[in-house]
């Protein structure tokens, strides 16, 4: 019973029904982004790999031939033990159009050299391969301190077609209201965090999850606002 809620709330933090809202700080955000991700997984064919994949949390949306988790080489990496191959952080493990789709879900904001990081995901790409981005726009520090650039959608489209890419599609998320009231909860929740996990739902749950549902609400009822965003998603081919 125990194991079976523990695997309930995991599946919360990156693929929140209505009952995240009560455990899940992030719901807006981790709402949004997984409707995104449905939204756009079926732009991904043949063998993809996933950069950067953590602990795979998409992984059940991508109806592809072969899914490649790649992830840097590290002590919580291996620990985690979900990554198919790591990484030294430079160059990609993988011969020249290895990967006819990539997917790199908020990990480019933590890669200090990010020109290199493009073209090495170019490189693994067939001709035509595509691949799917999402990076966030307005959101505090984390993962500190290997937190590293915020980007605009002016910003991002340079660099993908600096380095080798077409930009098919780019959205943004939350680009109304909503955005406000996620970052008002992820103040609050990061500064009444406890090393408590029952204080931390029981705050999530009281007072964060109010916060969410207004925000929800208003976010469908008052204006977008497009220079406002909280992340962002595109979908960029590599050019022949």
């Amino acid at each position: 019973m125990i194991d079976s809620l523990r695997r309930h709330l995991r599946t919360q933090h990156f693929n929140p029904s209505f009952i995240g809202v009560f455990v899940n700080p992030f719901f807006l955000a981790r709402r949004q982004l997984w409707v995104e991700m449905a939204g756009l997984a079926p732009m991904a064919s043949g063998r993809l790999l996933d950069v950067g994949c953590g602990s795979k949390p998409y992984r059940a949306l991508f109806d592809v031939a072969q899914y490649v988790g790649l992830d840097i080489d590290s002590p919580n990496s291996r620990q985690r033990g979900v990554a198919d191959i790591f990484y030294d952080g430079t160059r990609f493990p993988f011969d020249d159009g290895r990967f006819e789709s990539v997917l790199c879900n908020q990990v480019l904001e933590h890669v200090f050299n990010p020109d290199e990081f493009v073209a090495e995901i170019c490189r693994v790409l067939t001709p035509g391969g595509r691949l799917i981005l999402t990076v966030p726009f307005v959101w505090d520090e984390h993962e500190q301190p290997h937190d590293y650039a915020r980007y605009s959608t002016f910003g991002l489209r340079s660099l993908l077609e600096r380095n080798g890419f077409r930009v098919l599609e780019q959205h943004k998320l939350l680009a109304d209201c909503s955005v406000l009231f996620q970052l008002t909860n992820a103040y609050l929740y990061k500064v009444l965090h406890s090393r408590h996990r029952s204080v931390n739902l029981l705050v999530t749950a009281g007072l964060l999850a109010p916060i969410s549902v207004l925000g929800w609400v208003l976010g469908r009822l008052l204006p977008d606002n497009p220079d406002l965003f909280l992340d962002q998603a595109v979908v960029a081919e590599k050019k022949p």
